[in-house]
C-alpha cells in the first residue's frame, strides 16, 4: 500500500477537497431543478383544473375593481353586457404559431356599469402594412361572454405605447380604464373562450398554455451525473499519477522476470554445470595441516 501514500500529499487532498465541493454545488443544483419540476408540476395540475372548470360569475372572483389571484388564473367567467366596438384596441407585437400580429382587446361593459377587458384573439399581421387587414367584428347588443382570467401583464423596457393610436405595447386593463374614463378591472382581463350569440369569423383564440417540467427533471439527472464525473476522473488522474511513479519500478520487475524465463527456457550453461559438479565434489577445510582431497 505504500505505493499509494502520495494520496495522502498536500495536493491531492487539495484535488479531492475541489472534488468534494464541485460535487456539493452540482448535488443543489440537482435538488434546485427537482423542486422546480415539483412547482411546474403543481402549476399543470393548477392550469389543467382551472383551465377545464366550469364557468362562474366574474363577481364571484372579482367583487373589486382591483381584486386578482394568482390562484385563479385561467378560470372562466361569465360576464354579461355589451362590447364598446368603437373603443377596440391592439396589442402589438404578438405571435401565434410563429407569425406576428396582434391581440384584439375590445372592453364589454357590463350590465352592472362596469367593464372587462376581452381578448378576443389573435390576427395577423396585414399584407402592404403594419396593422390587420380586418379584424372579425364582435355581436352587437346584449352579448354573454365566457372567458378566461389573465393578470394584467407587467411593463416592458423600452415598450411603449403609441400616442394616438389605439396600438397598445402591453395589455394592462388600467391604462385602458384611463382612456375610457369608466369604472373597469384593472388587475386582470379575460381571453376569449365563447360568446352567445355567435359571430360567423373569430380572431385566433388563445392556445392553452403548455408547462414543460420534464427539461427540469433532465438537468437535475445531468447535476448529479457531472456530481459523479468529478469524483470519476479524479480517480483517472490519480491512477495516471501512480503508473507515473511506478513505472521504473515496474520496468525492472519485468526486466528480471523476463531474464529469468528466458534463463530456465536456454538450460543451464557450462559454468553453471561446472559450479554444480564442484558443489557436489566438496572441499576440505583449507585450515593448517589439512590436505585438499579431491
Amino acid at each position: 500500500m505504500r505505493e499509494w501514500r502520495f494520496v495522502l500529499s498536500k495536493k491531492w487532498l487539495g484535488y479531492l477537497a475541489v472534488a468534494v465541493v464541485f460535487a456539493v454545488v452540482c448535488v443543489f443544483l440537482s435538488h434546485w431543478q427537482w423542486e422546480r419540476r415539483a412547482e411546474n408540476l403543481a402549476l399543470q395540475d393548477r392550469l389543467n383544473a382551472n383551465y377545464n372548470a366550469r364557468p362562474v360569475a366574474i363577481t364571484s372572483i372579482l367583487p373589486e375593481l382591483d381584486s386578482y389571484s394568482a390562484a385563479d388564473e385561467f378560470k372562466p367567467v361569465r360576464v354579461t353586457g355589451r362590447y364598446l366596438v368603437d373603443k377596440t384596441f391592439l396589442a402589438r407585437d404578438r405571435s401565434y404559431n410563429g407569425f406576428p400580429g396582434f391581440e384584439v382587446l375590445v372592453p364589454l361593459e357590463t350590465t352592472s356599469g362596469r367593464v372587462f377587458v376581452i381578448d378576443r384573439g389573435w390576427v395577423p399581421t396585414g399584407n402592404t402594412h403594419d396593422a390587420p387587414d380586418s379584424i372579425p367584428a364582435p355581436p352587437s347588443g346584449r352579448v354573454t361572454v365566457v372567458a378566461r382570467l389573465s393578470q394584467s401583464e407587467a411593463d416592458v423596457p423600452g415598450r411603449t405605447d403609441i400616442p394616438g393610436t389605439n396600438e397598445l405595447a402591453r395589455i394592462q386593463p388600467a391604462d385602458i380604464a384611463k382612456r375610457l374614463q369608466l369604472p373597469t378591472y384593472t388587475a386582470a382581463f379575460g381571453q376569449l373562450k365563447s360568446e352567445t350569440p355567435e359571430t360567423a369569423t373569430l380572431p385566433k383564440l388563445a392556445q392553452k398554455p403548455q408547462i414543460d417540467w420534464s427539461l427540469n427533471l433532465s438537468y437535475a439527472i445531468q447535476w448529479v451525473m457531472f456530481a459523479v464525473a468529478a469524483f470519476g476522473f479524479l480517480i483517472y488522474v490519480v491512477r495516471q499519477e501512480y503508473d507515473a511513479l511506478n513505472s521504473d519500478e515496474e520496468d525492472q520487475r519485468w526486466l528480471e522476470e523476463e531474464r529469468e524465463r528466458k534463463r530456465l527456457k536456454r538450460g543451464p550453461s557450462d559454468s553453471d554445470l561446472e559450479d554444480h559438479d564442484l558443489d557436489e565434489k566438496g572441499y576440505e577445510s583449507s585450515l593448517p595441516g589439512t590436505r585438499i582431497s579431491r
